[in-house]
């Protein structure tokens, strides 16, 4: 009798996102306001960076987490933004998702507990089982989004080993304020538990105030895990591009992890994403501040405005029961009848929700939130 596959991976669903999005691509001319992809292409200077490192011959092996160049500036790049940073702690991975997988890969023990205020990205809940550990989902639905200290000083058992949080947050758009952040850093200092900060859209705020995790808490520098990307601030989705920072020990751990899962990213890459460091990405973010703009007028017009008003990202979270339906009824409805493409609350712990990514081009987004309109109309009758 042939043996099975791995229980870890049997457990997880394929991303429901991409599942989302796909059944979108299946609908003639249907607009996807799903994916969190920046519509623009990325800067030519970054880009022109990897013609001249294909050109210098950079088409060997690299150190495995990143050229002492890129590391460098990287760490530079973060001390400018407030958090002190060691070039050798640095590595550099194959985008946000890889640091965070090779984070949790490096930290978890089987059966140890990670705490995922949600809503949250899938990946985190998925990342956690793949590495044999227990996720505890801790909605924030009811306290606005925000983390209430004693609910999560409640969910802390002696298995838990690490909380992460994002913020901006992925679906919302909303900012974990002081409070929120003071009492995780309570929790973790109490109890001795990491934290895993996925700040990839620390760059996309368009109101404050804002603070990172790391900033504010500086004195947890020895169990905080920072996780950055090159893919939304300057349009390099398609880069797979992004780093961890953390304190050298834990940092020496993911880097062995990083090392073993893909050895390192493209060698000529580097020099473009050094580069990228440099660029100045604001008005791409003027431009999602107007959308924002657009997306909040449009939804409140039609009855619809989001559970949270956004202050960073490019999402808006729209509660979506007041139309009678699920959320994943409502937006496989809203693909086939109404031809545009958002992602059920389900995607992220949260039913009852759909997230509408508004970095798409000002004419697309223009016509699905009137589509949108129309949709939500014909189910009110």
């Amino acid at each position: 009798m042939m043996k099975s596959t791995s229980s870890a991976f049997a457990r997880i669903k394929p991303s429901g996102i991409r599942r989302i999005n796909t059944l979108a691509a299946q609908q003639p001319d249907c607009i996807p306001l799903a994916l969190g992809e920046p519509d623009f292409d990325t800067p030519p200077a970054i880009s022109a960076e990897v013609a001249a490192a294909l050109a210098r011959g950079e088409t060997h092996y690299p150190p495995n987490c990143g050229t002492p160049e890129l590391r460098r500036a990287i760490a530079a790049y973060m001390a400018r933004q407030g958090i002190p940073a060691d070039p050798e702690a640095v590595t550099v991975t194959a985008g946000a998702t890889e640091a965070i997988s090779a984070t949790l890969a490096a930290l978890l023990d089987p059966g140890d507990e990670v705490i995922i205020p949600v809503p949250a990205f899938t990946l985190y809940e998925a990342a956690v089982h793949i590495n044999r550990g227990t996720p505890v989902l801790m909605s924030t639905v009811e306290a606005g989004f925000q983390i209430d200290e004693g609910e999560l000083r409640a969910l802390v058992t002696p298995a838990t080993k690490a909380i992460i949080i994002c913020t901006p947050n992925n679906p919302t758009g909303c900012l974990l304020d002081a409070a929120s952040l003071d009492a995780v850093a309570a929790v973790a200092e109490e109890a001795g538990i990491f934290v895993i900060c996925d700040d990839v859209y620390n760059r996309l705020v368009y109101e404050g105030p804002y603070e990172r995790f790391a900033v504010r808490h500086p004195e947890l520098a020895d169990r905080t895990v920072v996780v950055d990307s090159f893919s939304k601030p300057w349009a390099m989705t398609g880069w797979r591009l992004g780093w961890v920072s953390a304190a050298a020990p834990i940092a020496a751990e993911i880097a062995k992890a990083h090392q073993y899962m893909v050895s390192s990213v493209p060698a000529f890459v580097m020099p473009a994403a050094a580069r990228a460091l440099e660029v100045d990405p604001t008005p791409m973010l003027d431009i999602y501040r107007a959308r924002r703009a657009r997306v909040l007028e449009a939804l409140d017009k039609m009855g619809m405005p989001p559970a949270v008003k956004p202050a960073g990202a490019f999402y808006a979270f729209i509660p979506v029961t007041q139309t009678g339906l699920g959320s994943e009824e409502f937006c496989e409805r809203a693909i086939v009848e109404a031809g545009v493409g958002l992602v059920p609350g389900e995607c992220f712990g949260c039913a009852g929700f759909a997230r509408l990514s508004y970095c798409v081009a000002d004419d697309a987004l223009d016509e699905g939130l009137r589509r949108l309109e129309r949709f939500v109309a014909s189910l009110r009758g």
